[in-house]
C-alpha cells in the first residue's frame, strides 16, 4: 500500500505543474471505493490552486472545492502532457489545461472524492480523525508521549492506527522502531519520555529520508513519472526475516501484528 512518504513523492511530482490548471475534461472508469459524489460535468472550468497532502490523502484544491484521492492499495498517479488511451486499470482522468493526471489502481481501492470544503460532510469524514502529520511542527513530543501514555497496545499498533501520527505506515513504522531501539510489541503506555523522544525523532527521520529516495516499491508503486521509489533498498529490518541484521547480525525476526507483517532484531530491540 502506499504510504505518506509515496503520497508526498506523488504530491511533489505534479503539485506545481497542475497549479492554475483548469479543468477541461474528466473521464471516469471502472468505480472505485467511493464515489466521486457529484456529476463529472461539474468539475469542468474549475481551476486547481494548488495540491497539498493529508495523511495519505491528496487534497487537489479548486477554486470552488476540492478533489480527495487516495491510492488505495495499488494505486498510482501519472502526469503527463497528453495521456495514452485508457487501460483496463485506468480509472479517473482529470484533464486539465497544463496536462492530465491518471489514476491507474488494478485493486481498485482507491478513490476520488469531491466535496465542497475540507470541512464539509465528505472530507470531515475521511479526514476527521486523522493525527498530527509527523512531518509538521505540530508533531510535538508532550502531545505525543501523553498519547502513548493513554494506550496499552503494543506500540507498532498504536502508531499504524493513525490517530495519534499519522501516515506512519506498516514499512516505516518497523523502521523507525528499529532506530528507535524499541521493541514492536512493547506496550505503548510503558515508553518513557526520552524513549519517546527517540521515537519521535526516528520517525521524522526514516518518513523524511523516504520521501527523498522516492518511497518504495515493493509491488506496484511509481511516481508521476513512472519511476520506482527506492527506499526498500536500504531497509535496516523491514522484508528481511532471518537475513543479519545490519547493526549486530543478529538474525531479523519476523511477527504478525493485527494481520500484518513486522520486522525487528532481538538484539537491537530487546524492549
Amino acid at each position: 500500500m502506499p504510504e505518506l512518504p509515496e503520497v508526498e513523492v506523488t504530491r511533489l511530482g505534479f503539485a506545481q505543474r497542475i497549479a492554475g490548471a483548469r479543468i477541461e475534461a474528466v473521464r471516469m472508469g471502472k468505480p472505485l471505493r467511493w464515489p466521486l459524489g457529484v456529476d463529472p460535468s461539474t468539475l469542468l472550468g474549475k481551476t486547481v490552486t494548488g495540491v497539498r497532502r493529508r495523511g495519505k490523502y491528496l487534497l487537489v484544491d479548486l477554486d470552488r472545492g476540492v478533489l480527495l484521492l487516495h491510492l488505495g492499495m495499488s494505486g498510482s498517479l501519472g502526469f503527463s502532457a497528453a495521456l495514452a488511451a485508457p487501460g483496463n486499470h485506468d480509472h479517473f482522468d482529470l484533464v486539465t489545461s497544463r496536462g492530465s493526471l491518471r489514476l491507474n489502481d488494478p485493486r481498485r481501492f482507491g478513490a476520488v472524492v469531491y466535496a465542497e470544503s475540507e470541512t464539509a460532510p465528505e472530507a470531515a469524514k475521511l479526514l476527521g480523525r486523522l493525527g498530527v502529520e509527523p512531518l509538521s511542527d505540530a508533531f510535538s513530543l508532550d502531545a505525543f508521549h501523553a498519547g502513548l501514555k493513554r494506550r496499552k497496545a503494543p506500540v507498532k499498533q498504536v502508531l499504524l492506527a493513525g490517530d495519534l501520527v499519522v501516515g506512519v505506515g506498516n514499512i516505516y513504522a518497523s523502521e523507525a522502531l528499529f532506530m528507535a531501539g524499541i521493541r514492536p510489541t512493547l506496550s505503548a503506555a510503558r515508553i518513557t519520555r526520552p524513549r519517546a523522544a527517540r521515537l519521535l525523532q526516528a520517525i521524522r527521520e526514516v518518513l523524511a529520508r523516504a520521501v527523498r529516495k522516492g518511497g518504495s516499491t515493493l509491488r506496484d508503486f511509481s511516481n508521476t513519472d513512472g519511476q520506482a521509489g527506492y527506499f526498500q533498498l536500504e531497509a535496516m529490518v523491514y522484508d528481511r526475516k532471518d537475513q543479519p541484521c545490519r547493526v549486530c547480525a543478529t538474525p531479523i525476526r519476523q511477527i504478525r501484528q493485527g494481520q500484518r507483517a513486522t520486522y525487528f532484531c532481538p538484539h537491537c530491540q530487546k524492549s
